[in-house]
């Protein structure tokens, strides 16, 4: 199966429907007054549906096991058409539609299954995904293409040549897969003076997103949160909150992370740690929709 492990859990909801045909109103008159010999057709293909949206991942072989919050099977008659319609929802890191549409197939086949002694001419019309809603295809398209960041590598011994940096060529990765434009990338000591010089001016510069990797731990020269602190002018937790906890699913050290977001004027400010897996999950975690947050800086009169 298709590793999701870098996923977040998210609403995910997904609609679609498969159309019974029959060959004669006789067989419409017999299902609504409960004359079928099989027993009431939409009662029992509607369980025959809710068995089969669970399990679904055990007869196809790339659909992962999730909890399925709500099933809704419905019926819908036009003359000698009947839509089915699946609707599920759940919270988690994969969508649905395979479920939703496997859902409507199996409530389709049974009611063929149930009508075939009486009507010989019903067929199975247009089993398609309707809708779908969640996940990052849900907001792709919602965000600025017109941001901009700089990124700053905090580290004594990758300033000093004694090692490459990984992280902060991660966090470039990640950005430009955003649609994010780099405007510089540097390395730095962990000198609190230089960090908050080089806030400074990528600020006065406009730069929008101003990261910094590394520097977030609890040793003596890991200064990046108190450096840049005193320049935040509002803090924003969910931001913190939503990479801790992601890393904390993924590492029990996550929650000795000391990441800081905050506004600075019209830019983010964001601490990432500085380990390549940390800075990683910590993208992970928050793009790309932290990037909503520049339609509210800039407004729409520049959108």
């Amino acid at each position: 199966m298709v590793d999701i492990t870098h996923k977040t859990n998210t609403l995910r909801i997904a609609t679609a429907q498969a159309l019974v045909r029959v060959s004669k109103p006789e067989t419409i008159v017999a299902i609504k007054n409960g004359t079928v010999p099989k027993g009431d057709v939409f009662a029992m293909s509607k369980a025959a549906g809710l068995l089969g949206v669970k399990k679904t991942p055990d007869l196809l072989p790339d659909c992962h096991p999730l909890p399925i919050e709500y099933t809704g099977i419905d019926f819908e008659i036009n003359e000698l058409d009947i839509k089915v319609s699946c609707t599920i929802k759940t919270i988690y890191k994969t969508g649905v539609e395979v479920e939703a549409m496997h859902g409507a197939s199996v409530v389709a086949l049974n009611m063929y299954d149930m009508l075939k002694p009486i009507d010989k001419g019903v067929e199975i019309h247009h089993i398609k995904l309707l809708e779908k809603k969640g996940g990052k295809s849900d907001f792709k398209d919602r965000f600025r293409k017109d941001i901009t960041a700089a990124v700053i590598v905090c580290s004594d011994t990758i300033a000093a040549g004694q090692k490459e940096d990984k992280a902060g060529k991660t966090i470039i990765d990640k950005l430009e897969t955003c649609d994010v434009t780099i405007s510089d990338y540097v390395v730095i000591p962990d000198e609190k003076d230089i960090i908050q010089q080089k806030a400074k001016a990528y600020k006065e510069q406009g730069v929008d997103l101003i990261i910094y990797t590394g520097g977030t731990g609890l040793s003596s020269r890991d200064v990046t949160p108190e450096a840049l602190e005193p320049l935040i002018d509002r803090r924003i937790p969910g931001i913190e909150e939503a990479i801790r906890s992601y890393g904390q699913d993924r590492t029990p050290y996550s929650m000795l992370s000391r990441s800081v977001a905050g506004a600075y004027g019209d830019s983010l400010l964001l601490a990432l740690p500085g380990s390549t897996k940390g800075a990683k999950e910590s993208m992970d975690a928050v793009f790309p929709p932290l990037l909503h947050l520049f339609r509210i800086f800039k407004g729409a009169r520049h959108d």
